[in-house]
C-alpha cells in the first residue's frame, strides 16, 4: 500500500506523519515549530527520510501561491514571503504539494470525517485565528492569490476597532484570545472551564464569541450554499469537551442569520478528525496531486 508524508506546519508545533491510502496513520511526531525556512525544510526533509514515503503534502498557517509557489506564514518566518516551492524542491527527492492548512483541514474532514463524501463543505478553523477551508463542486476554493477562506477578515461590526486593523473584526471578536480577554481568564481553555463550572463573566464571553460566530458561519452559509459547515480548530476542540456549551447557541443564530433555505439545508458539526484533520488532508492533497495514489 502506498504511503505518503503529511506535513502539518503550525505556528508553535510542526506535526508530520506517514499516511496510508485508507487513512491509516503511522510514525506520527510533534516537535518545536523550526521559525526559519531552511530549517523548516530541514525537518521535512528528515521527515521524508524517517518514513520512507512516495511523496509530501504539506499545510501552512497561511497564504501559498500556487502560481508562484511562494508562502506567507507570519507566525513562522516573519512577515516576508518565502520561495517554498522552490527550497523544497531543492532538497527532497519525493514529489511534494503545497496548499494553505484550510485548505488541508476541509479535505481531512471531506476524506474521513464529519463530511465523509460530500462535495460542498466549508471548515471554520477557530483558535487563535479564523479561517475557512472551502470545498464547492469537490474542488478547492482558493482564490487567484491563495488567499479565499481569510473569513476572519470578515466585517460584522461597523463600530471599528483598532484591533480589526491587524487580525480582522470577525477575528478579533470570537477567536480564542477574544474569548480569553473577555473572560479575563489566560487562555481560551481556561475561559471554557470556568464557564462550565458556572462562571457568569466567562459564559458571558463565550455566548458574545458564539453569537459573533453565528453571524460569520451564516454569511458563508448564504454565500456558499453548502451541505455541511465543520467546526474545528482550539477553540472547537476544547468545545467537544464542552458538550453542546455553545453549538446550539451557534446553530440557532445561523437560522437567524443566514438565507433561509440554506440555513435548514446546511449541517454544523463539529470536527470529527481533531487534530488529525490537518495531517489526513495533507495526505490527501499528496495522494490527490503527486500520482501517490494507485486504484
Amino acid at each position: 500500500m502506498n504511503t505518503v508524508l503529511a506535513v502539518d506546519l503550525g505556528g508553535t508545533k510542526t506535526a508530520t506523519a506517514a499516511i496510508d491510502e485508507l487513512g491509516g496513520i503511522a510514525c506520527k511526531v510533534k516537535e518545536a515549530a523550526a521559525h526559519s525556512p531552511e530549517a523548516t525544510v530541514s525537518q521535512i526533509a528528515e521527515a521524508v527520510k524517517r518514513t520512507n514515503a512516495g511523496a509530501a503534502g504539506i499545510i501552512l498557517p497561511g497564504i501559498y501561491n500556487q502560481q508562484t509557489g511562494m508562502a506567507w506564514a507570519p507566525n513562522l518566518w516573519g512577515r516576508d514571503e518565502v520561495p517554498l516551492r522552490d527550497l523544497l524542491t531543492s532538497r527532497l527527492t519525493v514529489p511534494v504539494v503545497i496548499d494553505g492548512d484550510r485548505s488541508g483541514y476541509v479535505l481531512g474532514e471531506q476524506w474521513l470525517g464529519a463530511a465523509r463524501g460530500l462535495h460542498d463543505v466549508v471548515f471554520v478553523a477557530v483558535g487563535t485565528g479564523i479561517g475557512a477551508g472551502i470545498l464547492s463542486g469537490g474542488r478547492l476554493i482558493t482564490g487567484a492569490h491563495g488567499i479565499s477562506g481569510a473569513a476572519g477578515w470578515f466585517a460584522l461590526d461597523p463600530c471599528w476597532k483598532d484591533e480589526y486593523a491587524q487580525v480582522g473584526c470577525w477575528e478579533a471578536e470570537s477567536a480564542g484570545p477574544a474569548v480569553a480577554r473577555r473572560a479575563g481568564m489566560p487562555t481560551a481553555e481556561a475561559a471554557l472551564a470556568a464557564a462550565r463550572s458556572g462562571d457568569p463573566r466567562a459564559q458571558a464571553a463565550l455566548d458574545n464569541a458564539a453569537d459573533y460566530l453565528a453571524m460569520g458561519i451564516a454569511n458563508l452559509i448564504s454565500l456558499l450554499d453548502p451541505e455541511m459547515v465543520v467546526l474545528g480548530g482550539g477553540l472547537m476542540r476544547g468545545l467537544m469537551q464542552a458538550g453542546d456549551l455553545l453549538l446550539d447557541r451557534i446553530r440557532a443564530g445561523v437560522l437567524r442569520w443566514a438565507q433561509p433555505i440554506a440555513a435548514r439545508k446546511a449541517a454544523i458539526e463539529l470536527t470529527e478528525l481533531g487534530e488529525d484533520a490537518g495531517l489526513l488532508g495533507a495526505a490527501r492533497l499528496a495522494f490527490l496531486h503527486t500520482g501517490a495514489y494507485k486504484e
